[in-house]
């Protein structure tokens, strides 16, 4: 039940992101993807080496993580709105807003890494579960927001028609429909 709760809600919120965020939307989808596919190789690793099992607390902690993981390509998104607001390209704004989003993503992921730091040493049980998978996915995503998001939103930016496109491009995305390239 918890895995079909995390998967509706994982469903909702991709659905969310591709009306208000349209091609920046295939960020998000293919980063958590990504994410997700590192973190069950992950635990199946440590299932079959270390014993780790997935309980629900896990499972829940795994969910709590996909909040801050996609909480963090908002974060990016919406700077890149203000650059673009203030006058900038999408392509001059791709650097700055980034390294203004990451400042409070890197702020806000090591906030939750600390608390599941805390949490895995003073808690017993299946309290330890919850804070061990949302400690690991919290640092996957640090590593995936420097790694794959700037990166891959970088890439896209290179392609016009996805910047000036008025049903899916970066233009209805970051609310602008005089963006420049």
């Amino acid at each position: 039940s918890g895995l079909l709760a995390g998967a509706i809600g994982l469903l909702l919120v991709f659905i969310f992101m591709f009306f208000y965020y349209r091609v920046l939307a295939l960020v998000v989808f293919i980063g958590v993807l990504l994410s997700g596919m590192t973190t069950y190789a992950l635990i199946a690793w440590l299932g079959s080496t270390q014993g780790l099992s997935l309980t629900l607390a896990g499972i829940v902690g795994l969910i709590v993580s996909l909040g801050v993981t996609v909480d963090s390509y908002i974060v990016y998104f919406e700077k890149l709105k203000d650059e673009v607001r203030h006058g900038r390209s999408v392509r001059s704004s791709l650097d700055s807003g980034f390294k203004s989003a990451f400042r409070t993503i890197l702020a806000a992921d090591l906030i939750s890494l600390f608390g599941a730091i805390t949490l895995f040493y003073l808690a017993a049980g299946s309290v330890r579960g919850f804070a061990f998978f949302l400690g690991v996915s919290t640092a996957l995503d640090i590593l995936f927001s420097v790694c794959f998001m700037h990166p891959f939103v970088k890439l896209l930016a290179m392609k016009p028609k996805l910047i000036t496109n008025r049903h899916y491009g970066f233009a209805v995305a970051l609310d602008n429909k005089d963006i420049t390239v």
